[in-house]
């Protein structure tokens, strides 16, 4: 009876969450084993082999290419704003910078 809780629980779980998968049982015969069946052969791999030069993170060219350096942030900022009023003047609303591509626009 000091147990109660915890025997309820076992019981509960192995109904309710059987074991996984196929085991065998201790005495259960073991898997016969055939003599005519071909073992697996691995190729050697030859020894005179050429080494493969390792990569330097200085050789390549385009480490982290989502980086951007703070000219190419800001060059995406202005172009994202002379979008903005672009559309937003499309659309008959007068908002954004004084000039686009370079031209300037009146309100």
């Amino acid at each position: 009876m000091l147990h109660t809780i915890r025997t309820i629980f076992e019981s509960l779980l192995y109904r309710l969450l059987p074991a996984r998968g196929c085991h065998r049982t201790a005495d259960a015969p073991r898997a016969a084993s055939y003599e005519d069946t071909p073992t697996l052969t691995l190729a050697r791999v030859p020894a005179g082999r050429p080494e493969l030069p390792l990569l330097r993170g200085e050789d390549v060219p385009l480490i982290r290419p989502y980086l951007l350096t703070p000219e190419e942030r800001q060059e995406r900022r202005w172009q994202r704003g002379r979008r903005r009023a672009l559309w937003l003047s499309v659309h008959g609303i007068d908002a954004g910078p004084g000039r686009i591509h370079g031209l300037r626009v009146v309100s």
